[in-house]
């Protein structure tokens, strides 16, 4: 199941600062312990901030599913940013957007958040509740409160701004710095003396009841826990906690319907204090209780018998029950999870997690390296680099010197005359000259940069896997080879015969350029051809055989262009065109790029006659017309073998509850010389596109996704036939 965990870190993602800021927030290790826990369950899972950037995010993750599809969930870990009734902010988007989440809805958390609704719905269901009285201002009158009183704001919580107050003086004090500081109503109530528990439920309809926790405070009764003991240095807890059976069984009932009053979902923690006569009261409840280490309700979990991973997968489980009626995690996956065995699928997705942000510094230096086909130095610099990652992972190298375009490399982690499990493409590679280069920018969504879609992302992709690999220590049973060619842009001129040598060698052949939304891979791609075509008026005996001189090559790109059929099979365009002519010195010329593609390969040699009788027919003594050029690139052609490749794939990408689809590519590539015997599939790089000038982008997430599938793919063809 798709998963994302919404928290909050970055508070600026408003437009406006305006009203209650929120100082309530989850340590960042504590989200990355939920995910992770999360993806043990075998869930896809991301991790959001939940500002306003959030709802393309959740729309890019998770659109709307397929018929017979399961949506997917939020896992709600938000506090809120500002305002009123923060904690209901998230819900509140989520259900306008149709997404179902974990925890209670936007009702409820108002109801549990705001202190004072929340006893007037215990008191209507006769629910014991310290009596109290509600302030504005300090000066109003506080006859009706006895001493000690316990002072906090409103609608705030870990006990921030709590005070406990002995008499008038004391009181007004502590209201006029809550109205100060917190700028919210104050709840002044009696102040309980004797012993603090808490309740964890977990569940809906009649929830599970988590062990009763008791804080220690050192025996004395009018200790109470503060902000910092939350925060900072939490106090002792004792669990299951040393009351009579009877006393328990009626926590717990209290407990349960004060879930039920407040309308809470899923989990949720109910506070108590006990007085000296073990009369129970509640102080309030915790719809968003923590999940930090520390917290009382991890703690109580643990004693239940939930490991922390069980426990957050069954947080997600209720709520799944709750939207689709569904029993939860299949049994075989519930037995891994108590053999504390997770498939592989988690185990690749958690560490390339762990690895993402030295993975995207990685992809940094690659794209901001220049490889422009001509810059020989740069070329190899990258080249250098690869090595660098490659080495340490059993790869060794051995180079294709290119004096014009710098070395092509294969590196191989077994002796060389062997056979391939799979070979890798990427080409080091591109034709964007210097001028219209951009250096690596990065979005929430999207990470931007020259060639970063069709060969830079690709190269990050394949370091992540094969380290991903070597982690579950797969990578050395796989034999494999990586050929990263040079000359990708000049069609690879001087790599051809080596591309075929040594696809040869190998039982499945991969390429690592970029895929295309919303996740496809490419089963076949056309043949290149390119063609230059060129007019010159050789015998000009008057003003007017300029103008039919332009006029017939006008012509005779029009007729080349229409040799496109209309099935979509053949495609001629023409690329760049330049005409020049003067009447007053009876000179005129012309010339036009031509750029072919083919879906098959007998289509090369019959378009190129047509060209030429084209040509031909064109030409006569005063309108000289001649045309160069030549294929390129045979297509690659989708064979039963290769169908059968991207069946695969896709079946490990739904492993990972990844979209994947294929396409073809009218564009040629390297891939296309490989051995056509041979299953090729391609455009196993991250998902994005190539812009207008030059600008490409990838999906951010789609590198560490993308990653998991070609590991998942390389460890199911490992030694097959």
């Amino acid at each position: 199941m798709k998963v994302a965990i919404i928290y909050n870190e970055d508070m600026s993602g408003v437009i406006n600062r305006f009203g209650l800021q929120n100082r309530e927030l989850y340590n960042p290790a504590t989200v990355k312990r939920v995910a992770e826990a999360l993806e043990r369950g075998g869930h896809n899972v991301r991790v959001f901030d939940g500002n306003m950037y959030v709802v393309d995010q959740l729309q890019e993750f998770m659109p709307p599913p397929a018929a017979g599809e399961q949506s997917g969930l939020v896992f709600n870990m938000a506090y809120g940013i500002q305002g009123e009734s923060r904690y209901t902010h998230l819900p509140a988007m989520l259900e306008m957007l149709g997404i179902p989440y974990v925890g209670s809805g936007p009702a409820g958390h108002a109801l549990a958040l705001d202190k004072v609704m929340t006893k007037v719905v215990l008191q209507h269901h006769g629910l014991p509740t310290p009596e109290y009285q509600v302030f504005s201002s300090p000066e109003e009158e506080a006859d009706g409160v006895s001493y000690p009183a316990i002072v906090k704001p409103k609608l705030e919580a870990v006990s921030y701004g709590v005070r406990v107050v002995r008499d008038e003086a004391e009181l007004r004090e502590a209201i006029a710095y809550v109205l100060a500081e917190f700028q919210q109503q104050v709840l002044v109530e009696r102040f309980v003396r004797g012993r603090e528990f808490a309740v964890g439920l977990l569940g809906n309809g009649l929830p599970e009841a988590l062990p009763l926790v008791e804080f220690d405070l050192g025996g004395d009764p009018e200790a109470l826990q503060t902000d910092a003991d939350k925060l900072r240095a939490p106090r002792p807890k004792i669990c299951p906690a040393e009351v009579s059976a009877e006393l328990a069984e009626e926590l717990v009932r209290i407990s349960r319907e004060a879930f039920r009053a407040l309308g809470m979902r899923d989990f949720a923690r109910v506070d108590f204090r006990l007085d000296e006569e073990n009369q129970p009261y509640v102080l309030e409840v915790n719809s968003m209780a923590s999940l930090g280490p520390s917290g009382s309700y991890v703690h109580a979990a643990e004693v239940a018998g939930y490991d922390y991973a069980a426990l957050v997968n069954k947080m997600l489980e209720v709520a799944a029950v709750r939207y689709f009626a569904l029993e939860g995690l299949p049994p075989e996956k519930k037995a891994e999870a108590a053999r504390k065995r997770f498939p592989l699928a988690v185990r690749l997705r958690g560490f390339l997690r762990s690895k993402r942000d030295e993975t995207e510094k990685l992809l940094v230096k690659f794209v901001n390296v220049d490889t422009h086909v001509r810059n020989v130095d740069g070329v190899n610099q990258l080249g250098r680099l690869l090595g660098r990652q490659l080495g340490p992972l059993g790869f060794s190298a051995r180079a294709v010197a290119g004096a014009e375009v710098g070395d092509s490399l294969l590196f191989a982690n077994f002796p060389e005359e062997a056979e391939y499990d799979a070979l890798l493409l990427g080409h080091l590679d591109h034709g964007i000259p210097f001028a219209n280069q951009t250096k690596y920018r990065e979005s929430r969504l999207r990470l931007y940069g020259t060639a970063i879609w069709d060969n830079k992302a690709g190269l990050a992709v394949l370091v992540a896997a094969l380290r991903g690999l070597r982690f579950v220590r797969l990578l050395r049973r796989i034999r494999l080879g990586v050929l990263l060619t040079a000359d990708n842009t000049l069609q690879n001129r001087t790599t051809k015969n080596i591309l075929q040598e040594v696809s040869a060698r190998a039982r499945y052949v991969l390429g690592l350029n970029g895929g295309a939304p919303p996740g496809t891979v490419v089963t076949s791609r056309s043949g290149a051809a390119s063609y230059r075509c060129e007019m010159s008026l050789a015998d000009a005996a008057a003003a007017a055989d300029v103008a039919e001189a332009n006029s017939r090559f006008a012509q005779l790109l029009n007729q080349l262009v229409k040799l496109s059929s209309e099935e979509g099979e053949l495609l001629v365009a023409v690329r760049e065109a330049r005409l020049a002519s003067d009447v007053g010195s009876r000179f005129a010329s012309g010339e036009a790029a031509l750029s072919v593609r083919f879906n098959r390969p007998e289509q090369a040699e019959a378009v190129e006659a047509k060209i030429n009788a084209l040509v031909k027919k064109a030409r006569s003594d005063k309108y000289r017309f001649q045309i160069s050029g030549a294929v390129r690139r045979p297509p690659m052609v989708k064979t039963a073998a290769t169908e059968e490749l991207y069946l695969l794939a896709r079946e490990r990408a739904g492993r990972l509850d990844l979209p994947l689809s294929e396409e073809h590519r009218w564009s040629s590539s390297d891939i296309c010389f490989a051995d056509a015997d041979r299953p090729r599939l391609d455009g196993l790089g991250p998902v994005g596109e190539a812009h207008p000038h030059a600008e490409e982008d990838i999906l951010r997430h789609s590198v560490l996704d993308r990653a998991a599938l070609l590991a998942l793919a390389l460890n199911e063809l490992r030694g097959s036939a």
